[in-house]
């Protein structure tokens, strides 16, 4: 008796130990009781916008995207200097990456004309209609990150707030070399 006792209770303890982690692994997924891992510190647009129709100009590059808006208020230069600083910072990589300003007849004169002054910088001049076609359901007041195939697939809010501004700057280089990192193309 004493060993059909050992062996049930044996084969109970050896049957807990595999299946108990794996219906606390299914409760955990289920009921979320952990932060799932995200990486990307700007906001991951999904679905990606196809934004062919705005950057079919453009070369293959992965791009920091700004869409000047009509008044340049001070979120807007934050993020004309955003984007400068991380097209900067990218260093060796910086022939991957490309800045794109898109402008169009109602734009901020003053902001396109300092977008002229950036090395590296491209603008395109795009009608309003055709921007509002792309971005008919996303914020604009944002800078985008585009993929080489023109998909934008991260956004990062501007902000008035000088410092929140570089600590954006911060994140979208992050995210910016991770993606170069991982991809081959561009």
């Amino acid at each position: 008796m004493s060993d059909a006792s050992s062996n049930k209770r044996n084969l109970i303890v050896m049957i807990a130990v595999f299946v108990l982690p794996v219906i606390m692994a299914y409760l955990a997924l289920k009921l979320d009781w952990f932060n799932k891992a995200a990486t990307n510190r700007g906001e991951l647009l999904q679905p990606v916008i196809e934004a062919a129709p705005l950057l079919s100009d453009s070369d293959t590059k992965w791009h920091l995207l700004y869409v000047i808006p009509a008044v340049c208020d001070l979120a807007c230069e934050n993020a004309l200097y955003s984007v400068k600083q991380t097209y900067t910072a990218t260093g060796k990589e910086a022939d991957r990456v490309s800045t794109l300003f898109i402008y169009n007849e109602n734009s901020a004169v003053s902001a396109v004309d300092k977008v002229r002054e950036f090395n590296g910088s491209f603008l395109l001049q795009k009608p309003q209609e055709n921007v509002n076609e792309v971005f008919k359901n996303v914020d604009l007041n944002a800078i985008f990150i585009s993929d080489t195939l023109h998909n934008i697939v991260l956004r990062y809010p501007t902000t008035e707030d000088e410092q929140q501004a570089i600590m954006d700057s911060r994140d979208m280089l992050s995210d910016l070399k991770k993606l170069l990192k991982l991809s081959r193309i561009g």
